[in-house]
């Protein structure tokens, strides 16, 4: 390579470090390129560029990172290699994000107090304004479109629906606090069983993420961000876990405070009513997905519609425009609570979205490496148990109430009015392969308890 500085795809990774003064993987790199590059290529690209003094790599081994040789933006990079936060290891962080993370994890009684400020809503212009840039949302849509992208909205999702289901409870409910782990959130959701030493509003909050992530799934089809949507998903999530059951799915109606933060959020309900329509009207107008999933990530939990859980139901309805498009769900796996955390606290306290772009983009990514992971360990979907998934579920649930086994012609005279005659033959074999299956340890689900399977199988006594 006679100049590195002439080929395209160097000039374009230079690019890409501005602003991050912790530097980028090899990985974390190639993921970012407009166009696939060989690991091969990239490596002498990049060993190239360091020869060059125009790179600089900073750790060494499969931690090796790349950053520029001068810093990017203004002030010393020192001013933050000297104090980063744990997760910058992680994290591909930018100058800006950085030095939110510094101020954020300064002690309460330095930080100033701080209340709502609408100006940062109203300065958003669907289709003018972007947290995300064109390159970003670019790359993440190579990333996020799979080979259902033309098919009906939520296929992929329902394809890998069961993986989705502990995968999104367990790392949202991480993000909360919530010390179930991954194995005891898999029984729980697969098999009923509850973890023990864990109290009931741990096992509820995993409980809830279920049931609002089958919700979603099920619409895609019809669901935006709108507040019927929204009210939905907090009902679902907040569901057992509010002082005043009144309170779950309605806006606040009262003050609330945030712990840790000297953030004030908004407290006259007529005026909260009023943002918050602004802020669906707004999310709805957004044409591109992932800029519309950032975007409730960042003024849910900003505004506070509701008494609790609105971060929870910004991560459940960031996932409604993905999940809507067959674009990979985000899904949170592995992201550490303090980037998180750090990234909410730049939004309440300094208004910055830097942080919160950075810890979304990282998320997304690895989102997109653990599915593609998934997809290659799964069964080809049967194209009539995915299109009648709800009739085969009313099926099963009718043939155990029945106390009768199962045989075909039973299940054509259930699903005479609800399947098409056309399909009507092949949905009879999945649904007696899916009776055939069916036991105490899969009925969850069906909706079905073990103990109502185990009588079923059973049959009639006396």
């Amino acid at each position: 390579m006679s100049n590195s500085g002439d080929d395209p795809n160097a000039l374009h990774l230079l690019r890409l470090l501005h602003g991050q003064p912790a530097g980028l993987s090899l990985s974390q790199l190639q993921l970012r390129l407009p166009e696939r590059v060989a690991t091969r290529t990239l490596q002498r690209l990049v060993a190239a560029l360091v020869r060059a003094d125009q790179l600089v790599p900073l750790g060494t081994g499969r931690a090796t990172r790349y950053a520029l040789a001068q810093p990017s933006t203004p002030g010393p990079i020192s001013d933050f290699r000297s104090d980063l936060p744990d997760y910058a290891a992680i994290l591909p962080l930018s100058h800006d994000a950085l030095a939110i993370a510094a101020a954020v994890r300064r002690p309460l009684a330095l930080r100033e107090p701080v209340s709502y400020q609408i100006e940062l809503l109203e300065a958003y212009r669907p289709g003018h304004t972007w947290y995300l840039p064109e390159s970003l949302r670019q790359s993440l849509a190579l990333l996020g479109r799979g080979a259902h992208s033309a098919d009906v909205a939520g296929t992929f999702a329902k394809e890998i629906l069961n993986r989705l289901l502990i995968d999104l409870s367990w790392a949202s409910s991480k993000l909360e606090g919530n010390t179930y782990t991954r194995l005891d959130t898999e029984r729980l959701i697969a098999y009923g069983e509850t973890a023990q030493g864990h109290d009931a509003i741990e096992t509820q909050m995993i409980l809830n993420h279920k049931a609002a992530i089958e919700y979603l799934v099920d619409r895609a089809a019809g669901l935006d961000l709108g507040p019927a949507t929204l009210l939905d998903l907090h009902a679902l999530l907040s569901d057992g876990l509010l002082s005043d059951p009144a309170a779950s799915g309605r806006l606040r109606r009262r003050a609330v405070g945030i712990g840790g933060s000297v953030y004030l959020p908004m407290a006259l309900p007529q005026r909260l009513e009023q943002v918050f329509s602004l802020v669906c009207a707004t999310a709805n107008a957004i044409a591109d997905p992932f800029e519309q999933a950032l975007f409730v990530m960042v003024h849910i939990p900003y505004l506070q519609p509701f008494e609790d859980v609105n971060k929870r139901v910004s991560r459940l309805a960031a996932n409604v425009p993905l999940v809507r498009q067959n674009l990979v769900p985000l899904a949170f796996l592995d992201l550490p609570e303090q980037a998180y955390t750090d990234a909410i606290l730049g939004i309440y306290e300094l208004g910055r979205i830097d942080l919160m772009r950075d810890v979304f983009v990282w998320a997304y990514e690895r989102s997109c490496q653990h599915y593609a992971a998934v997809e290659r360990q799964l069964v080809p979907p049967e194209p009539v148990r995915l299109k009648y998934r709800r009739q085969l579920g009313e099926v099963v649930r009718a043939v155990v109430a029945s106390g009768k086994l199962a045989d075909e012609a039973q299940v054509q005279v259930l699903v005479r009015d609800s399947v098409a005659e056309l399909d009507r033959e092949r949905f009879v074999q999945v649904a007696m392969v899916e009776l055939e299956a069916l036991h105490e340890g899969n009925a969850v689900r069906f909706g079905l308890s073990g103990l109502a399977v185990a009588g079923w199988r059973r049959g009639p006594t006396g």
